[in-house]
């Protein structure tokens, strides 16, 4: 047995494994408000195909409605507990397509298919105004089935985090954002790679940069956007030596060993 992940760009990315898929944080737009993309191209139909979709937060460039519309019916949306009633767009989505929805909050599990999925904490203000952090909470999941695999969403590091995760074969962490600047609550290269050390897993995958970047902002520190991937190698071959990065392109796929 195997896992397969397949980057499709930001945190947007797909996970099989023992024959379901899971989709993360579906992003499928040319452009989101302020936001262009300038890597990769707008993920089709082969991205959409799901047996359930796993949003970490509900900021819109990881809860996007029309990407969401996109879902075949009967697709399941694992999110955030308390996610539908913050926002009744979702509500009208999840009914309009036919998605059921799973509500979870940190510690709680469900299962899709032959895998189960357990809500872990985000250490990230993952609000959609008005509705506060605390009502909603961030999330991050593990994927246990053949192989147990980390969403991190978007998180910083906290203490707790590899008690909480457990032991993991592989990370897809987030190294980046789509600013010049990355706010609290954030895993920049080098704090990615502090995790990789801290969670240990036989494989990391970096997400959740190099996809998006402010209309009008290409002058602007231009590294915080190509370089997060590259950086993230460099720095978890020093801090996380025992682990594999893969960096992959948008659109590609790594298939990796189930187990350690």
């Amino acid at each position: 047995m195997s896992v397969e992940v397949t980057w499709w760009g930001h945190a947007t990315a797909t996970v099989e494994d023992s024959g379901t898929r899971l989709l993360t944080d579906p992003l499928f737009v040319r452009r989101l408000a302020h936001l262009r993309r300038r890597r990769g191209a707008v993920p089709g139909d082969r991205a959409a195909a799901a047996d359930a979709v796993l949003i970490s937060h509900l900021h819109s460039d990881h809860l996007h409605l029309p990407s969401l519309a996109r879902l075949a019916p009967g697709t399941r949306l694992v999110v955030p507990r308390g996610a539908p009633a913050a926002l009744p767009g979702l509500r009208r989505t999840a009914a309009g397509r036919g998605l059921p929805v799973t509500e979870l909050g940190p510690g709680e599990e469900t299962a899709v298919g032959a895998l189960t999925v357990r809500a872990v904490t985000a250490a990230h203000d993952g609000r959609r105004l008005p509705y506060g952090p605390h009502r909603v909470p961030a999330l991050g999941y593990v994927i246990s089935g053949s192989a147990t695999t980390y969403f991190a969403g978007d998180t910083g590091l906290f203490d707790g985090m590899a008690d909480e995760v457990g032991a993991c074969d592989v990370a897809l962490l987030p190294v980046g954002g789509w600013g010049p600047f990355l706010g609290h609550g954030h895993l920049d290269a080098h704090r990615a790679a502090v995790a990789a050390a801290r969670l240990a897993p036989r494989d990391a995958v970096p997400v959740h940069y190099g996809t998006y970047w402010p209309i009008g902002m290409d002058a602007v520190r231009p590294h915080e956007f190509h370089a997060p991937g590259q950086e993230f190698v460099r720095q978890a071959a020093l801090l996380a030596p025992g682990v594999t990065v893969h960096e992959l392109g948008h659109g590609a796929s790594v298939r990796l060993a189930a187990g350690r």
